[in-house]
This record gives structure tokens, C-alpha cells and sequence, in this order.
């Protein structure tokens, strides 16, 4: 079975990404014969205008990978560097109905603030990522599950209108074990690298320092009583959360530890629990960054050896629709 999944370089990684995906990536894979993670860099054209930052975050994304062992797991390569992806992607949008992109609920939310034909076109770049790989599942979130199913209305049409199986019909893989980390400031929305305000979200790369303001301002309530109840105590109920999946136990035994203290308590045991479970993962990285040689010796033969796969997939398909 293939896996296929991957990530934007728009911005840090933080404490929500970390649990509710990349914590739980082995999980994932226990039944994948291949699987690919990529670094979603030309999806993120249609946000990011700085050439600097671009490559300043493809940089720390791979950093991150390899602090977390993920290249042990999964093949990573830069989006980019496999022309397939572009190639396929025009192939595709011959057979999109614009009906189909008007419809996307993402494209609708963010078209005000960047509104241009790439973010319209998006799902159909994602759904070139997927189907490049024979991909059999693809571990996504909520959020994501209408582009998927973008995919594998491509995938049956293409292959209905070609008289082919070409294709692969993925399916989505929602691990529903993950937990989801809300906001510190918001509790009631998800922690997302996109909100403007730092307070409402730990980076993997915050310091010791900035882990405690951060979770010394996140916002509980006024009951003075510790729960876990998502509905009426959010905040309080998000930190025993992060507590519970960095400490590896259950909500009922992270909340027990809790009871009867006060929220000072609280605030300061979840700070030290994050601290350190993020230092050997920050000591990694700081290595990474030093020795980026690694990393790239890595990329140039892995993506020699994708080139090879998808190559061959883009042969296969320019035979079918006859361009070759």
C-alpha cells in the first residue's frame, strides 16, 4: 500500500500540528509498503511572496523531519523538484468542472485575502500529488477530506474517459486517536500557525522562556475549579489535553493528577511537561541546521529515486491521452 501526505512551508510548526499529525505519523504508516512526505512548496505560492522566507521555512520543515526521525520512516522530497507534479496538474485541469473548484469551502474562506487562480486551482495540484504515487491512502485532516474526494473524483473520471485504470482511488485516513490542540488565547478554535496573534500557539522551536509566557497567558475561566469539560472549561480542558499527550496518559488520569490544585498549578506543570518533551526534539534540530549537508545529501538521492517512479507514471499517462 502507498501513503501520501504532505505539508506547506508557510510557517512554523506548532504544538497542535506536532499531536495531532506528526506525533502519531508512524501509526500511520504500519501497513505502507511505500510512503511519500512532501514539502508542499508550490501550493505555497499562492500565499507567500518572500523568496527569503520561502526558503527559510522549507529549511526549518526539513530540519523538523529529520529531528522527528521521519525520514527513517517515509521518503521526503521538495514538491518542486519533481516536474511531474506541474506536468500532471494541467493534464488534470482539462478534466475539472468549475463547479467542482467554486464549490471548495477553503478556496471560499481564503479567497479574500489572497485571490488568485492558483489558490482556485489548488485542489487540483493536491490531487496531482496524490495520484502521481498510486497512493491508497492519504492521511488528512477534516479540513482537507473535500479535496480528497476531489482526487478520487479525478481519479474515476480520467479513468472512465480513457477506458483506463490508470489511477488509484484514494481514500482519506483520519486517525481518530490523534487529539486536537486548540488555541491558548481561543480555545474554542484549533492552534494554527495562521493566527495573528503568537500568544495563541507553541512553536516547536520556542524556547523555555517563551513556553511559559505563552502558557502563564492562556486563557482558562473563572470556575477556579479544574476540569475536563470542552464545552464549558475549553482552556482548562486544551492544557490537561497537551498534558495528557505529551505525558502519554489518559484525559481521566491527567485530570485526577489535576484535581484540587489551582490553575497557577496547572499552567506551570503543563510549561515543564512541554519544555521537556520539546528539548531532545530542539536539540536535533539545532543539529540539523548545522549540518543541513545531511539533510541535503538525503533530498538529492531520494529525489533521484522519485524521479525514476513518477517519470514513469507521466510516460503511462501521456501514452494514454496520446502525447506520446
Amino acid at each position: 500500500m502507498n501513503f501520501y501526505t504532505a505539508l506547506q512551508p508557510t510557517g512554523k510548526i506548532t504544538l497542535g500540528n506536532y499531536i495531532g499529525s506528526l506525533k502519531n505519523y508512524e501509526v500511520n504508516l504500519k501497513n505502507a509498503t511505500n510512503a511519500f512526505l512532501s514539502i508542499a512548496d508550490l501550493h505555497s505560492l499562492t500565499t507567500i511572496r518572500n523568496k527569503d522566507e520561502l526558503q527559510e521555512n522549507i529549511k526549518e520543515l526539513l530540519c523538523i523531519f529529520f529531528a522527528l526521525d521521519l525520514h527513517k520512516k517515509t521518503k521526503i522530497f521538495i514538491q518542486s523538484h519533481i516536474p511531474a507534479h506541474a506536468e500532471l496538474t494541467w493534464i488534470l485541469l482539462t478534466i475539472t468542472k468549475m463547479g467542482e473548484l467554486e464549490r471548495m469551502t477553503q478556496y471560499k474562506d481564503k479567497k479574500s485575502a489572497h485571490n488568485n487562480v492558483g489558490l482556485f486551482t489548488y485542489p487540483v495540484l493536491m490531487a496531482s500529488d496524490i495520484l502521481l504515487y498510486d497512493t491508497n491512502y492519504v492521511p488528512v485532516g477534516i479540513d482537507q477530506k473535500q479535496h480528497l474526494e476531489l482526487a478520487k473524483t479525478l481519479a474515476n473520471r480520467f479513468n472512465y474517459e480513457y477506458k483506463t485504470d490508470c489511477f488509484v482511488e484514494p481514500q482519506p485516513l483520519i486517525n481518530k486517536d490523534s487529539a486536537k490542540i486548540y488555541s491558548l488565547t481561543e480555545p474554542v478554535n484549533k492552534m494554527s500557525k495562521s493566527d495573528p496573534n503568537p500568544k495563541s500557539y507553541i512553536l516547536l522551536t520556542d524556547d523555555e522562556e517563551t513556553i511559559r509566557k505563552k502558557i502563564k497567558s492562556a486563557t482558562t475561566d473563572s470556575v477556579n475549579e479544574i476540569n475536563f469539560d470542552r464545552e464549558n472549561q475549553p482552556g482548562v480542558s486544551n492544557l490537561i489535553t497537551i498534558y495528557s499527550e505529551l505525558e502519554n496518559i489518559s484525559i481521566e488520569d491527567a485530570t485526577n493528577f489535576f484535581k484540587g490544585q489551582n490553575y497557577g498549578f496547572l499552567k506551570n506543570t503543563v510549561a515543564d511537561s512541554i519544555i521537556k518533551y520539546l528539548k531532545p526534539i530542539q536539540e536535533k534540530i539545532n543539529y540539523y541546521q548545522k549540518n543541513f549537508e545531511e539533510i541535503e545529501a538525503y533530498l538529492a538521492k531520494t529525489e533521484t529515486e522519485i524521479k525514476i517512479i513518477t517519470d514513469k507514471k507521466i510516460k503511462e499517462i501521456y501514452e494514454i491521452i496520446g502525447l506520446e
